[in-house]
C-alpha cells in the first residue's frame, strides 16, 4: 500500500470517528461537517479506485 493511500484510509477511519462521536453528543452542526468531509474522502477514493470499507456507524 502506497503512503497516499494509507493516508487517505487513515483520514477516512478518523472522520468515521468523529462523525460517531458527533452524533453522539448530539452536536447536528459537527455531525453534517464530518458527513460532508466522509462523503468528500469516499469520491476522493473512488476516483482513485481505493476500496473502502463503509462503517455501520458511519453509514
Amino acid at each position: 500500500m502506497d503512503a497516499f493511500t494509507a493516508g487517505l484510509l487513515q483520514r477516512i477511519r478518523s472522520t468515521q470517528t468523529d462523525l460517531r462521536q458527533a452524533r453522539e453528543a448530539g452536536d447536528d452542526f459537527l455531525a453534517d461537517v464530518e458527513q460532508a468531509e466522509l462523503e468528500d474522502l469516499q469520491r476522493l477514493a473512488a476516483e482513485h479506485g481505493v476500496q473502502v470499507q463503509v462503517s455501520a456507524s458511519a453509514a
